[in-house]
């Protein structure tokens, strides 16, 4: 009992009214670098010693901002990054009720601009930009307004380069026009694939669409090739095929349109087709089943393709209206314009795998 430390009742009255200080918490400030300070706020206020009287000096005199740079810059960063989060999330919001409601537009084609360059667009940047590092050349060749008829090569496996060509001339292009890609039928009958395509642009391949298309003053992209060229060997890669009947100059000579050659280069080697599964092509039928370097040894991963370096170049214009309204019915001219077509194209492709250098680096 002799150690037994006795409180007078008066003391611990006493201690009981005075106020139990609670330990300081983190500082409130925000740092240049637009994250939290990591000082403990001071007793008695939400900032920390560093932090504490720039704080009180704004409150007193809000001009003093102007000799604190630290504090101005925290609070114009903390702002503008408030404004812009707001901004994001009720675009965001404001999209998806607009999709949920219908209350959206599409051309008579089934063209969904909105949905094509707010979200579409910027998810194929990156593998247009930093992926493939594509190169344009001759870009301003093409027309600001007015119809044309882009006429490119096929290749690839998958048919992607008819979608970096429309996301170049679509984001390059001064005037960022869409191309209105031609797509065989077999496009339209793939879920997913299909509905994509014709709200990005794309419309099915027949003479009538094509004939309204540059009527009305669009750009229209068409692949000649067509399977033969996107479903081709790697034997085969760069050398140009047969180009089908001469529809595309048939279109050009009625319209009076001018067809720009364009040539890709850098598909073939994204997805390097090594053999064609022909039995089971047909069986599911497809024009052509690919076996890759990819695919199907690694399975789903098969399916991304390999960073080839593209360069896509955009010919000089070939006018045709400088022929008879009647020229399209002239079976000779139409296979003679579409050999020379074929033949400029061909020569670009050379010349820019000359000047590429390594496929890959």
């Amino acid at each position: 009992m002799s150690d037994t430390n006795v409180i007078p009742i008066d003391q611990r009255r006493r201690n009981a009214a005075r106020p139990v200080e609670s330990s300081p918490g983190r500082c409130s400030a925000t740092t240049a670098a637009g994250t939290r300070c990591r000082n403990r706020a001071a007793a008695g206020s939400n900032y920390c010693g560093v932090h504490a009287s720039a704080a009180g000096s704004r409150d007193r005199h809000p001009s003093s901002r102007r000799s604190n740079p630290l504090l101005a810059a925290t609070e114009d960063r903390a702002k503008s990054e408030g404004a812009a989060s707001e901004t994001s999330s009720k675009g965001l919001e404001d999209f998806i009720m607009r999709r949920l409601s219908g209350n959206y537009k599409v051309d008579d084609f089934g063209y969904d601009e909105e949905l094509t360059k707010e979200i579409l667009m910027p998810l194929v940047r990156p593998l247009y930009e930093r992926y493939f590092r594509v190169r344009t050349l001759g870009i301003d060749r093409i027309p600001d307004t007015g119809a044309a008829l882009l006429v490119a090569n096929h290749s690839g496996t998958i048919p992607l380069d008819a979608v970096m060509m429309q996301f170049a001339v679509g984001s390059e292009h001064p005037e960022k026009r869409l191309v209105r890609a031609v797509g065989a039928d077999l496009v339209w009958q793939l879920p997913v694939i299909g509905p994509m395509a014709r709200k990005t642009g794309n419309v099915v391949a027949c003479d009538e669409d094509a004939l309204e298309l540059l009527r009305r003053g669009e750009l229209v992209g068409v692949f000649p090739e067509g399977y033969k060229g996107v479903g081709k060997g790697w034997r085969e890669r760069y050398k140009l095929q047969r180009f089908g009947r001469g529809g595309f100059i048939e279109t050009a000579l009625r319209t009076g349109t001018p067809i720009i050659p364009v040539a890709i280069v850098g598909a073939e080697e994204a997805y390097p087709m090594v053999a064609n599964a022909r039995l089971l092509a047909k069986a599911l039928g497809f024009p052509y089943f690919p076996i890759t370097l990819q695919f199907p040894l690694l399975g789903p991963l098969g399916l991304l393709p390999l960073p080839s370096r593209w360069v896509i170049e955009f010919g000089e214009p070939i006018p045709m209206d400088v022929y008879d309204k009647e020229a399209f019915d002239d079976a000779m001219l139409v296979f003679d314009l579409s050999d020379r077509i074929r033949d400029t194209i061909q020569q670009m492709l050379y010349k820019n795998l000359g000047t590429r250098g390594g496929a890959f680096f």
